[in-house]
């Protein structure tokens, strides 16, 4: 069915986290079905990607959480509205929610939000900071888990629904991927020069909840086992990079330096390719001490067809199967993540292998981009067909 309407999008930045790539594959499925896709943001290494795909990126300081930017992006919004014809807007983060809540508002047009996180709402005034995205004509949660934390403190019936994240399961697919950049990944990250080691892969931007201390000591338990025969030898990659935290980088590698770690852990960086990346990997991990609120690794590790660990919280519950179609282990556990190491390993490949198809059989299933997509796309249908009605706006 074609999507003749024009939608905006706001979102602080384009970088490289789920909100960025959900707003990119969002452009993509409002292209292709005929609509014209605007993002207001303030840039970021996938604004070219947006361009690519056919949409239009407008600069603006939307990451900003200063009340006097906010209300001056309300009326950046409404002129921007007013001038592209915008049918619809759809913010994805808190404080550019605010400016796109009012200017939606002033415009007379539908306003959406998803939740990508479960946000923290312990004062009253973080509870009124994230109301925004609560106050949308439509509420989008990207999982179960958050869902359900947003239904906690707030109360948007039936205006709130739930549209999962998911793999694009073209270019998550194992088959896909060319020997030419399985050797790239290859000699980028020096595997060969070690041939026969376990790779254990981390995605995820270098900061403080995504796993990264739990998966050095958990490696450096696995390491005195390789010393002992009972594990082989490994290499833990870290694929991310610091987006500005490089204290907290450096922090994590005197970290390997005083564990004697030098020869098993190794930060890669930004991967620009992450299906290969994958790909030449046996395990992934995700081992979040905060939950997350999806969990875009385990679903693209399953996409690939590759066993995921992760931690047991969040929306990974929803993702990876316990024990059938990856590992769920205790949050935080260095001991648990070390020991779901050794049950992987002990599966052999075979055993492996048989884990990664029946992963990817679930992710196609219930997890795939395209599905997010087209649940989005018709959600938009619906609301703009009630606010030509008169029953969308302003609930």
């Amino acid at each position: 069915m074609r999507f003749e309407n024009s939608i905006l999008q706001v979102v602080p930045a384009l970088e490289a986290g789920g909100a960025e790539r959900t707003t990119l594959e969002m452009t993509r499925a409002i292209v292709g079905a005929g609509g014209r896709a605007l993002v207001a943001t303030a840039g970021g290494r996938l604004a070219g990607e947006i361009e690519k795909a056919g949409g239009q990126v407008i600069l603006m300081p939307a990451a900003s959480k200063n009340p006097l930017v906010i209300v001056a992006n309300r009326a950046r919004l409404i002129r921007l509205m007013r001038a592209e014809n915008v049918d619809l807007v759809h913010a994805r983060s808190r404080a550019p929610a605010w400016s796109a809540l009012m200017a939606a508002r002033a415009a007379g047009v539908p306003f959406v939000a998803t939740y990508h996180g479960a946000y923290d709402a312990r004062t009253p005034i973080k509870r009124f900071y994230n109301s925004a995205m609560a106050r949308a004509d439509l509420v989008i949660a990207n999982s179960q888990f958050t869902a359900a934390a947003v239904r906690r403190i707030y109360d948007p019936g039936e205006r709130l629904v739930v549209i999962a994240r998911g793999a694009d399961l073209e270019e998550f697919n194992p088959d896909a991927i060319s020997r030419d950049r399985i050797r790239a990944i290859g000699e980028k990250w020096r595997l060969g020069e070690e041939s026969g080691r376990l790779v254990i892969l981390l995605p995820g931007r270098l900061t403080d909840w995504k796993g990264h201390e739990t998966a050095i000591r958990a490696a450096r338990v696995l390491k005195q086992e390789v010393d002992t025969g009972v594990f082989p030898r490994f290499r833990l990659i870290f694929a991310g990079d610091s987006q500005g935290r490089r204290g907290y980088a450096a922090s994590l590698m005197r970290m390997v330096s005083e564990l004697g770690l030098e020869d098993v852990v190794s930060a890669v960086g930004h991967c620009a390719d992450m299906p290969a990346a994958y790909a030449v990997s046996d395990i992934v991990l995700s081992p979040s001490t905060r939950p997350e609120a999806f969990g875009r690794v385990a679903a693209e590790a399953g996409a690939m067809a590759r066993v995921c660990i992760a931690a047991d919280h969040g929306g990974a519950r929803e993702t990876v199967e316990a024990d059938i179609t990856g590992f769920l282990v205790e949050p935080g556990s260095h001991a648990a993540l070390a020991d779901a190491l050794g049950r992987a390993v002990l599966l052999g490949g075979e055993g492996r292998r048989a884990m990664g198809a029946r992963a990817r059989a679930r992710i196609s299933a219930r997890y795939s981009t395209r599905a997010m997509c087209d649940a989005t796309l018709a959600a938009y249908r619906s609301l703009l067909e009630r606010t030509k009605s008169g029953n969308g706006v302003g609930a």
